[in-house]
C-alpha cells in the first residue's frame, strides 16, 4: 500500500517550515521511527520520523524548500508487516477530514457576512486580524486573490509599499549601507529561527502595549532550600538550579492573580482565563532563542521540575524537541541569572500576556527595620513585562510584591 507522509502540525501560529536535510532517497528501505527528514521552523529544528516500515517510492521536497502544514513530504510503499496496523487509520481519518472540512465551510459564510458586509472586502480571518493590529483599512488594498479576495501577499505588499513611501506601518526599513567603506567586514546570515523569531518579537513589541516593572526579591530562604535539595539531586544526577524555585513562586503568584494566566481572544474583546499552569522557559541555542513549555508545572516537585528542565534544555540545544513541546504556554520566564546583568526588559510571548525576566543574584547590604541593623542579603533582581490592555500598573506592582514574599515562604517550594 502506498502511503504519503505529510508535514505535521508544527505548533501555535506556525504553518510552514524549511527542509534542512533529506536523509533518504527513492528506493531506500525504512523502519518505523527512522529519521527521514530534518525541518527547521521558526522555533526549532525537528526530525521527522517514518510512521511505517517500507520502501521510499518518491521524495516530493528538496533541501531548502519551504513546506506548509499538511503538505506531502515523501511516499512510502508500506510493507505487509505494517499494512495491517496502518489500514484502519485512513478509515478513521476520512470522516474526521470531512467533518473538519464541513466545519470550515460552515464558518466561512459567517466570516463573510460579518466582515464583508461592513467594508465590502474579502479576506481570511488571519489577514483581517493582522490588518486590525496594524490599523490598516483593507478597502485601500488592491486584491489579487480569487473573486477579489485580499491575500496575505497583498497585505504584505501594501505594508512594504508604505514603508518605501516613508510610512509607519510594520517594520522600519533600514537604509542600505556599504559598511566595507570603513574597514574589513564579514557577513553572517541569520538562521531561520533567528529571522522568524525576530519578526515575531518585533510584531509583539509593536502590537502589544508593554509595561515593564523592576523589582528585587530576597532569595535567602530559596537559596537555603536549594542547597538542601542540591545534595539530594546529586544522588540522582539532577542539577538543582534557582529556576525550579522561581517557577514555583511564579505559579503561586499566578493563582493569586489569574489575569496574568490568561490570553485575549482573537477579537481582543474577551479574556480567556486558564485553569492550568504551563510555564515557558526561554532557552538559548546555537540557532537562536526557543521557548519549550513545562506542562502542568504546578503538579511537579522541585526535583521533578529540575529534571524536566535539564531534559528540555538539552534537547532544545540539539534540535530534538517535538512541536507539541512548544505549545500551550501560559507565562514565560527568561533567566539571565547565570550570565549577569542587573535588569532587562523581556518581550511578551503572544498569546501570553506577561513574562518575567530574572537577572544575576548578588549579596547586598539591606537595612533591617525591625532590628535596626544592616544585614547582608542575597537579592535577585527581576523584571515583569505585561500587556497593559489586560493588566494595570497597580495589579502589576501587587504581583511583583506577592512574588517577592512567595520566595521568602519555604512552603512555596513544597
Amino acid at each position: 500500500m502506498l502511503k504519503e507522509v505529510l508535514l505535521p502540525d508544527l505548533g501555535e501560529g506556525i504553518d510552514s517550515a524549511d527542509v534542512s536535510e533529506i536523509l533518504i532517497n527513492p528506493g531506500d528501505s525504512v523502519s518505523i521511527d527512522d529519521i527521514i527528514l530534518v525541518l527547521e521552523s521558526d522555533k526549532a529544528s525537528m526530525e521527522i520520523p517514518a510512521e511505517d516500515a517500507g520502501v521510499v517510492k518518491e521524495v516530493f521536497v528538496n533541501a531548502g524548500d519551504e513546506v506548509k502544514t499538511g503538505a506531502p513530504l515523501i511516499s512510502i510503499e508500506v510493507s505487509s508487516g505494517s499494512t495491517e496496523e496502518s489500514k484502519p487509520e485512513p478509515k478513521e481519518e476520512e470522516p474526521k477530514k470531512e467533518d473538519k472540512e464541513t466545519k470550515i465551510e460552515t464558518k466561512a459564510p459567517e466570516i463573510k457576512s460579518e466582515d464583508i458586509s461592513s467594508d465590502k472586502t474579502f479576506a481570511s480571518p488571519g489577514v483581517r486580524r493582522l490588518a486590525r493590529e496594524l490599523d490598516i483599512n483593507l478597502t485601500t488594498i488592491n486584491a489579487t486573490g480569487p473573486k477579489g479576495r485580499i491575500t496575505k501577499d497583498d497585505l504584505h505588499g501594501f505594508i512594504k509599499q508604505k514603508m518605501a513611501q516613508g510610512g509607519s506601518v510594520g517594520a522600519v526599513s533600514l537604509p542600505k549601507i556599504d559598511f566595507s567603506q570603513w574597514g574589513s567586514i564579514d557577513e553572517q546570515p541569520l538562521t531561520k529561527i533567528q529571522k522568524i523569531t525576530g519578526d515575531r518579537l518585533q510584531q509583539a513589541w509593536q502590537t502589544i502595549p508593554h509595561v515593564t516593572q523592576f523589582d528585587e526579591a530576597d532569595i535567602s530562604v530559596l537559596n537555603n532550600k536549594r542547597i538542601e535539595l542540591k545534595k539530594e539531586g546529586e544522588k540522582k544526577n539532577i542539577k538543582v538550579t534557582f529556576l525550579p524555585f522561581i517557577i514555583k513562586a511564579v505559579i503561586k503568584s499566578l493563582k493569586e492573580f489569574p489575569r496574568f494566566n490568561c490570553s485575549l481572544d482573537h477579537l481582543g474583546e474577551n479574556l480567556v482565563l486558564k485553569n492550568y499552569y504551563n510555564i515557558g522557559i526561554a532557552v538559548d541555542t546555537p540557532t537562536g532563542l526557543v521557548v519549550p513549555v513545562i506542562k502542568n508545572a504546578d503538579n511537579k516537585s522541585i526535583l521533578g521540575l529540575s529534571e524536566e528542565l535539564m531534559d528540555l534544555s538539552e534537547r532544545a540545544r540539539t534540535g530534538k524537541l517535538k512541536p507539541d513541546e512548544f505549545k500551550g504556554g501560559c507565562f514565560t520566564i527568561s533567566s539571565l541569572g547565570g550570565i549577569g546583568g542587573t535588569n532587562f526588559t523581556p518581550i511578551i510571548n503572544p498569546p501570553e500576556v506577561a513574562i518575567m525576566g530574572v537577572s544575576k543574584s548578588i549579596w547586598k547590604p539591606v537595612y533591617d527595620h525591625k532590628n535596626k541593623e544592616i544585614v547582608p542579603t542575597f537579592m535577585m533582581p527581576f523584571s515583569l513585562s505585561y500587556d497593559h490592555r489586560v493588566i494595570d500598573g497597580a495589579i502589576g506592582a501587587a504581583f511583583t510584591s506577592f512574588f517577592s514574599n512567595a520566595v521568602l515562604d519555604v512552603s512555596t517550594f513544597e
